[in-house]
Order: structure tokens, then sequence, then C-alpha cells
């Protein structure tokens, strides 16, 4: 499972490294990216403009908005054949844009998880294979949401936890959106290289859901 990230770099910075041509107004580096919160995702291949998405997914055929409250995550392996992500699969994939993410570990007893982010060695940022979809709700409202796929952890991810969000590379990230294949598609829903990759522990301060601040990526 993954709920909870990190997107740091300045608009600048993030344009530059995915070649948009658009990042949406609002933008401000983040440090703790919760569900439900608004993330930046990218649909398309030839307009590669940023949008903001809501984290959980939340299907055309809802009956209301709260079950994307339960649909952060889709696992890998069974996007094909679950009938709340197959569509999705299909013909709707996204990158949601990123440079970190954190899992908890357990400390025992009566003391907090410890938190723990990890992020590619360089720094850069990065795209998590995701899937969307639009709600439109009785009153007219239309929401643009998303969920990110995981898949099992590598060994430096599964020191901590047992699944890892499945991270693109730049190169590969465009190949993803407009793959055809199922073959071609699972290519892509693969643990991340650990070689590139660094864990360190953080401040749990991260803990709270409502702080976005430097603080929570702060070593300790």
């Amino acid at each position: 499972m993954c709920g909870r990230f990190t997107l740091t770099v300045d608009a600048e910075q993030l344009a530059l490294a995915f070649g948009l041509v658009e990042i949406p107004n609002g933008w401000q580096p983040r440090y703790n990216i919760a569900p439900t919160q608004p993330v930046l995702g990218v649909r398309e291949v030839e307009n590669r403009k940023g949008e903001w998405m809501r984290w959980g997914l939340i299907p055309s055929w809802a009956k209301d908005s709260t079950i994307g409250n339960r649909l952060i995550n889709a696992r890998a392996e069974t996007l094909a054949v679950r009938p709340t992500f197959r569509s999705a699969f299909a013909s709707r994939r996204c990158l949601v844009l990123a440079d970190g993410f954190y899992e908890w570990q357990s400390t025992g007893g009566k003391s907090p998880s410890q938190p723990f982010l990890f992020r590619l060695k360089d720094g850069a940022p990065f795209a998590f294979a995701g899937l969307w979809d639009v709600w439109r709700a009785s009153t007219g409202e239309t929401v643009l949401s998303c969920t990110l796929i995981t898949c099992p952890a590598n060994p430096l991810v599964g020191e901590i936890h047992e699944r890892m969000p499945v991270i693109l590379d730049r190169e590969e990230c465009w190949e993803w959106l407009e793959a055809h294949t199922l073959s071609h598609l699972m290519n892509f829903l693969r643990p991340y290289p650990p070689e590139k990759m660094e864990v360190i522990p953080v401040s749990r301060a991260v803990n709270d859901p409502t702080l976005d601040a430097p603080i929570c990526i702060q070593p300790v």
C-alpha cells in the first residue's frame, strides 16, 4: 500500500523533467500528500499538461464519492480482471508525479510507528503508474480522480513493507500511456530496481496527515 508521498521540486524543475507544457495554478511543493487530496497527474502524451486529480478513484458508475476513500491503491496483479479497475487499466491510465513516498515500521509497545522516506538516489522526480476516471454527481459536479498501482516490494522497500507503488522511469512513462496490449502493459508493473533508490528514516511529524511542511522529510 502507498498511503502518503511527496513532490517537493519547484514548478520549473518539474516542467523540465517531464517536458510538461502546463502546470496548474496553485502549484507548490508538497511534503505530505495524503488520500483525498489533490495530486498532480498527466493523462495525455501529445498534450503533456499537468492536472489536479483527487487521490482515491471514484468510478464513473459510483453512487457517491465516498468509494474513492477506499480506492487509493490498485493491485497490479488483478487490474486486468477486477471490474473496478479493468476498464481504466485498458484505456484510462495516467502518471502521478512524485519524488518520494513513505512507509511505516512498527516500533513495538506504545511508541508511534517510525516513518521512512523512499526516493531515488539522485533525488529526481518520477512518475507513479496510475489510473483515472471522471465521476459526475447528481448536482452536476464533476470530479477527476485517480489511484496508484502497487506491486510486490523490491528488497529495499521489502524491509519495511511488502508492497510498493509502481515507479516509472521518465524514459518509459509515456509508453505507459500509449501501450495497447496487455503484455506490453504488464511489463511496466514491476518493482523498481532497489539499487537506484535510497531510504531515509524521517521525523514522526509526517504521521500527522494534516501537516505539510519540510519537517516531514527531515532525517532522524
